[in-house]
């Protein structure tokens, strides 16, 4: 194997990789990707995903999905199921499902190895004991009065905490390093906790004592045999922590932490703590819903697994931190939707059409291209009636020559259908236009009409063979580009961030498509069913986004 990158691009992490497979340092490369199972994925995480399974397939190599499950507090079922399902979308498979928790025993063996060489003690210092005697970043931290226990007297006390002889927060088991280290991480940190009456969602009842993350997560990726181990900077202080762990116990394999930098991304929040408190607060309708940055969220909301991994490409991998326009995601699903969505019409502010010399129940069958630039995805039928909706705002009694829509007297093309004339506008007592009245020019299917100028082209959907439907027109979730930087990020909640428009009408087609399909509306945006609420003769779409970036244009102005 050569260790050349076969399809993604570069970046200083695929460089370390290659130096160690070209020192033969490994044979092949193994990676892991590690979520906690206490919420749903977001961007953030896709980019970790496509990271490091990208490295497993490129190199070629494998990719664990393992759930670091040691908090069984804030854990739950639903997200492993959810977490899986995610990850699988994203179009990637996992040589091998492991969880955390499956090396519980190991782990607590490893603890008493720790405790037999003098590296581990049980503490009896409370929590904020143990952060008094820490020290702070400029001052080095106390001893605890319990760390110089003999070895017997921890090896007793550790195994009663297993046995759950102590109440919560009675007890920790702590590494014995260095109190006086300039890295806080390694001020004789917590490996083990006593968390009673938890029912852990893969071990039920078994345990009444937890180990810590920092201890665990080593372990466990050494446990699997990972060769680069690839987390965000924050854990960075963490490393020599990860170090200390696998150089004190006698396991026969030292994966090598490498950071890189966490995506932000403007016009939204990526902490877990602040998504959970929108879906608990019920600012959203749930981890699902269009408007979360989660990876299920914008699932439903119509973004593609090719326009997630096109965008995570994109951004790329770095040390360095920084923000992410949000235009950058909005153009990766814009650029797939582009060259392969059908175009399809729907009015989403129905104004009625009457064709006065359009035959009563007569309907014209007219052929229509799926899309502008590629005939391979066919033609569709459009129904044209006496009757149609065209959008309300294409309509002006007056107005400039600047305004390409129809007005009372002048002339527009249906699109992919005749030129239309506007003779009359019916309104009704408080003076707002219910209907227009005009006349089509038969002779105008295909060719512009000699001598008269038509201003422009509508969409337009025959008013009594076309289907009702619910369209939501979702926005971004925050209308400030750092939400909560200065105060409550609560404040920055974008109002309209959800509009909804019951009434809009649409080919007959889309009242029975699929909720995989997506859809250009034309002049609309980009579209697709609501996985959720969608119903056979009851369809909802979602916009998944407009068709052009109007936030560019207000940040502009």
């Amino acid at each position: 194997m050569s260790g050349e990158i076969t399809s993604s691009p570069s970046n200083f992490i695929r460089q370390i990789i290659e130096k160690d497979l070209q020192a033969g340092k490994h044979a092949t490369i193994h990676t892991r990707f590690p979520p906690e199972p206490n919420g749903y994925l977001h961007i953030g995480h896709a980019k970790s995903i496509v990271l490091n399974f990208g490295i497993a397939e490129d190199f070629p190599g494998s990719c664990n999905l393992r759930f670091d499950d040691t908090n069984p507090a804030k854990e739950e079922e639903e997200f492993v199921e959810a977490i899986k399902e995610d990850v699988t979308w994203l179009g990637y498979a996992w040589s091998e499902l492991r969880f955390a928790s499956d090396y519980f025993e190991q782990l607590y063996q490893f603890a008493i190895e720790l405790i037999e060489s003098g590296k581990a003690f049980v503490c009896d210092l409370t929590p904020e004991q143990v952060r008094d005697y820490r020290g702070t970043l400029t001052e080095p931290g106390r001893p605890s009065p319990y760390r110089d226990r003999p070895v017997a007297e921890n090896l007793d006390l550790f195994r009663r905490m297993r046995a759950g002889e102590f109440p919560d927060g009675a007890r920790t088991l702590r590494a014995r390093i260095d109190m006086a280290a300039p890295n806080v991480n390694m001020r004789d940190p917590a490996l083990y906790r006593i968390r009673h009456g938890l029912i852990h969602h893969q071990t039920g009842a078994e345990w009444c004592i937890y180990p810590m993350y920092d201890y665990t997560h080593p372990i466990s990726d050494a446990l699997e045999g990972i060769t680069h181990s690839l987390c965000t900077l924050e854990f960075e202080d963490h490393r020599p922590l990860y170090d200390w762990v696998l150089d004190n116990i006698t396991i026969g394999c030292h994966p090598r932490q490498i950071e890189f930098a966490r995506l932000n991304l403007e016009y939204t929040v990526m902490s877990k703590r602040k998504l959970t408190q929108l879906v608990q607060e019920k600012r959203v309708s749930g981890w699902d819903d269009p408007r979360m940055p989660t990876i299920a969220g914008l699932r439903r909301r119509g973004y593609t697994p090719e326009s997630i991994r096109r965008f995570c490409e994109a951004i790329g991998v770095t040390k360095a931190e920084g923000t992410v326009e949000m235009g950058v995601l909005e153009n990766s699903i814009r650029g797939h939707l582009d060259a392969v969505a059908p175009r399809r019409m729907a009015v989403l502010d129905p104004l009625k059409v009457v064709i006065t010399n359009f035959p009563t129940d007569s309907t014209e069958v007219l052929q229509a291209g799926n899309h502008p630039k590629n005939e391979s995805l066919g033609t569709r039928e459009l129904l044209l009636t006496r009757e149609v909706y065209i959008d309300r705002a294409d309509f002006r009694e007056q107005a400039n020559k600047k305004y390409k829509r129809l007005v009372l007297d002048g002339e527009v093309r249906l699109r992919n259908a005749y030129v239309i004339r506007c003779n009359e506008a019916i309104k009704d007592e408080i003076g707002n236009i219910t209907e227009l009245r005009c006349t089509y020019d038969p002779e105008t299917l295909g060719r512009n009409p000699e001598g008269r100028k038509v201003r422009g082209v509508i969409h337009w959907v025959s008013a009594t063979l076309g289907k009702k439907a619910e369209v939501r027109l979702y926005d971004r979730l925050f209308k400030s580009p750092e939400p909560g930087r200065t105060h409550d990020f609560h404040e920055d909640i974008n109002p309209d961030s959800l509009r909804v428009l019951k009434d809009c009408v649409v080919e007959p087609s889309l009242a029975e498509g699929h909720v995989d399909e997506r859809f250009q509306f034309e002049r609309e945006g980009y579209f697709c069913l609501d996985s959720v609420d969608s119903r056979p003769g009851q369809p909802v779409f979602n916009r998944i986004v407009s068709l052009r970036d109007s936030w560019a244009k207000m940040t502009d102005e």
